[in-house]
């Protein structure tokens, strides 16, 4: 039995953007072209948008429902490690995890993918090997992006050499911000091209955007520009996803299958840490968006300390007590 809420309708913004379908070729013909577009967009009801999550946040499911999203969230999971001191040992120690979560209970799902730089990901593969578990590499300076575009290629056509299916990039906050948005749109075409079969999760660092408006107008770049995920942050900046900022995307996600017929996935990534906090996020998706985005094709958590307690939760729907941390192994 599938447990979900009845979708949310189409919004009158998706209706107008939907019919005709618009010239997006013609837009990114130059810059004033694409800024006239982008600053077209319907705006954000920053109030609206926080009432919004506020009134889904108190939504409760029954002990049946929350089983399955417990699963279903496990399913979705990015198992991330991105720090300095990783080492081969650890990747592989993730690995572990990835492919069998909780060794008590072999029913348990596997995630979708294991996280790491790079230089890592040869690693991930061979760990990984006949899993289905999928292997992402950060790539293009990150976090920071702070490098001429000629080293992100490099970095990616890196990665995706060692063995990553699956790229995150960091776009160009700074020319963002001083409203150079060809160049952004321009840059993930060239990384998208990079990736080859690879797919592209573009990381927009919703943190450093400033207003709800510029998160909508970069999640259109990304989309625009072939991205087949968009993603909140690189987990390194403070705010990341915000409940606000989810439901921004993912109305952008939403609204753009609705003017082209193409579904782009969604990743939120840092600070979510609860199972109280992905089953927001899943209430939220089928709300917004409706079921068709409740897939691990579709939507990913990117966490490294989140998968502990949906397995500790998972546990006890599963014995009638809370085992505590000391019953997962510590990534």
């Amino acid at each position: 039995m599938t447990h979900v809420l009845d979708p949310g309708a189409l919004s009158d913004d998706a209706r107008a953007l939907s019919a005709p379908t618009p010239p997006y070729d013609d837009v990114t013909r130059s810059d004033s072209a694409f800024r006239a577009f982008l600053h077209g967009l319907p705006g954000v009801d920053q109030v609206g948008a926080e009432a919004r999550v506020a009134t889904l946040g108190t939504r409760s499911i029954k002990t049946t429902s929350k089983a399955w999203a417990i699963d279903t969230a496990i399913s979705m999971v990015d198992l991330t490690t991105l720090e300095g001191a990783d080492t081969p040992g650890k990747v592989r120690s993730l690995a572990a995890k990835a492919k069998q979560p909780d060794p008590t209970d072999p029913t348990t799902p596997r995630v979708a993918a294991v996280c790491v730089y790079g230089d890592l990901a040869g690693v991930a593969r061979d760990a990984l090997e006949g899993t289905g578990v999928h292997v992402a590499a950060v790539a293009t300076a990150f976090p920071s992006g702070r490098a001429s575009r000629a080293v992100k290629i490099a970095d990616v056509r890196d990665a995706v050499a060692n063995g990553a299916d699956e790229i995150d990039m960091v776009i160009d906050r700074g020319a963002f911000l001083t409203g150079r948005y060809l160049d952004v749109y321009e840059e993930i075409v060239a990384v998208k091209e990079a990736c080859g079969d690879a797919h592209l999760k573009v990381i927009l660092e919703t943190g450093e955007l400033v207003t709800l408006d510029n998160v909508r107008r970069a999640s259109w770049i990304a989309m625009l520009a072939g991205g087949d995920f968009i993603k909140t942050s690189t987990g390194k900046v403070s705010p990341a996803a915000t409940l606000p900022v989810s439901l921004v995307m993912l109305q952008a996600v939403r609204d753009f299958r609705a003017a082209t017929g193409r579904q782009v996935g969604f990743k939120p990534a840092g600070g979510i840490r609860t199972t109280k906090d992905a089953i927001r996020h899943l209430v939220l998706i089928n709300e917004t968006v409706g079921p068709d985005w409740l897939h691990p094709d579709r939507f990913r958590f990117g966490a490294s300390g989140l998968l502990n307690d949906l397995l500790l939760q998972r546990q006890k729907l599963r014995t009638g007590h809370y085992s505590g941390p000391d019953h997962v192994t510590v990534d």
